[in-house]
């Protein structure tokens, strides 16, 4: 089964996506997700200039080779641009695969590990009162896991609290915006508003909450440590991961779980975390870190260390990622819990896809492939829209992690 062609398409039906679609020689087609939210246009550079051109000829069915080819292939590896890249023509080949075949993707895994995926959504407000009707809310839809991020006094903006609680995308502005950061008003106020969520909800959901990679190890022990009689389902990013041994300083303060990962591109930026039993979940996903092929890896090294998955998935991902995580979801034995925000109206009619939302989890279809497609020409009517995530200053105007 030869590659014939393999073309980028670039839209933006509420926010911007990049899809690769690859075609075959016997009319079989797929497609993957390339989309690296704020510098999309350096995916679609890597791919048309550099690894398009090396696709044309090769058979879809050697996948792994393929993957080798252009991980091992290339002196300058890794990266979120060059694993971006590679994601996607990895979902785009199983895909393939798993149509030729007439499976569903999980099927092609190795089958179901079970029936349903336990989603997460994303509640926030203005302050703790706005939060906690936004958890009610995200209760009343089915949720029975739920992210809580609220407005900290004394800062005019705050990482996770945006306008529309279903819809939050923060690449908000043609040039980057610029925000404010205190940690100490920041640390004084989170245990605050977990006390409220518990007072009100007990301990009917799963509350989870995202630092966003700003606190030092020993603030975060601090964190995990005040945030342990609410009993959270995890504490996500909180701290710059690119020292993996920082985890170890937090591990000895708190039994609070932590996760972290969805800045990862390899299973190199993972390995002493895992190994060491330093964090709790995994968050690389599926788009940035090499496609179906890699994460394998990492979760089956993450499964010998009593780490479980607990992927990515914000809008900043196209449905195309959401759907191939769902099949990996729905088969790999780890399984921890899957992020889900969920995308436009139209972002949903330009990639139409058959996963579906039920009871606080999402169901794989079993539609050959990964399940989802790309109407390109409503895709078309979307052009793209330069966007740039904010950065973070701290209030003296130090620069600081966004």
């Amino acid at each position: 089964m030869k590659i014939t062609a393999a073309r980028v398409i670039v839209c933006s039906p509420g926010r911007n996506f990049v899809t690769l679609k690859i075609e075959t020689d016997q009319g079989l087609y797929g497609v993957g997700d390339a989309t690296l939210n704020g510098r999309e246009f350096s995916v679609v550079s890597y791919l048309n200039d550099h690894l398009i051109p090396c696709l044309i000829g090769r058979d879809a069915r050697q996948i792994e080779d393929i993957w080798q080819y252009f991980y091992r292939g290339a002196y300058w590896r890794r990266g979120p641009v060059g694993m971006t890249a590679l994601a996607a023509i990895d979902m785009a080949l199983w895909d393939i695969k798993a149509k030729a075949a007439g499976m569903p993707l999980y099927q092609l895994l190795g089958g179901r590990s079970r029936d349903k995926v336990l989603v997460y959504g994303h509640a926030n407000g203005k302050d703790i009162a706005e939060t906690v009707d936004a958890v009610a809310h995200y209760r009343d839809l089915g949720y029975q896991a739920i992210r809580a991020q609220s407005g900290v006094p004394g800062l005019a903006s705050t990482y996770g609290v945006s306008k529309d609680t279903l819809f939050y995308e923060p690449a908000d502005a043609d040039l980057p915006t610029e925000s404010l950061w205190s940690t100490s008003k920041y640390l004084n106020h989170v245990p605050k508003l977990f006390a409220e969520l518990r007072q009100q909800f007990g301990d009917e959901v799963h509350l989870l909450h995202d630092v966003h990679h700003r606190l030092t190890p020993i603030e975060a022990a601090r964190l995990g440590k005040e945030l342990e009689p609410f009993k959270l389902f995890w504490l996500e990013d909180a701290v710059p991961a690119e020292l993996q041994e920082g985890f170890r300083l937090i591990r000895q303060h708190t039994t609070t779980p932590l996760a972290v990962g969805e800045v990862f591109s390899s299973i190199h930026d993972c390995q002493h975390l895992i190994s060491e039993q330093l964090i709790d979940y995994i968050r690389t996903t599926i788009v940035h870190a090499g496609g179906v092929t890699h994460l394998r890896r990492i979760a089956a090294l993450a499964e010998l260390y009593h780490v479980k998955t607990g992927f990515h998935g914000a809008t900043d991902l196209s449905p195309v990622t959401m759907g191939t995580a769902l099949h990996f979801d729905t088969w790999v034995p780890n399984f921890g819990i899957q992020e889900y925000m969920r995308h436009t109206a139209q972002t949903d009619e330009v990639f139409p896809h058959d996963y579906q939302f039920k009871q606080g989890f999402l169901y794989c279809g079993e539609t050959p492939g990964h399940g989802v497609d790309i109407n390109e020409k409503l895709a078309a009517q979307y052009p793209y829209q330069r966007a740039y995530l904010p950065v973070n200053r701290l209030e003296d105007g130090t620069l600081f992690n966004w």
